[in-house]
């Protein structure tokens, strides 16, 4: 029996902000798809845990008419994405060759791909905020 196996370059995924004016396209496979309750996180997207997957730079496109996010160094290693007019939180761009996406921006936000595996920072949500992944 045969069966399709998508291809790596394949894999497309696209998103963008609130009002459309940065957009993205990353091509392959997610990595690193998890949660995270980390007071940087918190406050970059107003949520108590946010939703990551990764990709390596090169994958990711810019494709909508403000081009790539404007963004804030947070940290020695990375930078906060966002959009430069509504505000909407994009992601991380990380001084190592990643960009880290939220998985609330990307426009089939369903894909199994995109589901969290893991939970970064427990301690810093509230004990009343509960979190479900595949790792409880």
């Amino acid at each position: 029996m045969l069966t399709k196996v998508k291809s790596i370059s394949s894999r497309r995924f696209s998103g963008g902000c609130l009002c459309g004016a940065v957009r993205f396209e990353a091509v392959g496979v997610p990595g690193k798809p998890h949660t995270c309750s980390c007071k940087m996180c918190q406050r970059h997207t107003g949520a108590l845990t946010a939703a990551w997957v990764e990709f390596p730079k090169v994958a990711v496109t810019w494709t909508g008419p403000a081009g790539a996010p404007a963004t804030y160094r947070s940290s020695d290693a990375s930078s906060r994405a966002f959009c430069p007019r509504c505000g909407s939180s994009i992601g991380a761009i990380d001084d190592a060759p990643t960009t880290a996406l939220l998985v609330g921006a990307f426009d089939s936000t369903g894909r199994r791909e995109l589901m969290p595996v893991a939970h970064s920072y427990r301690a810093g949500r509230p004990r009343w905020w509960c979190v479900e992944t595949k790792d409880g």
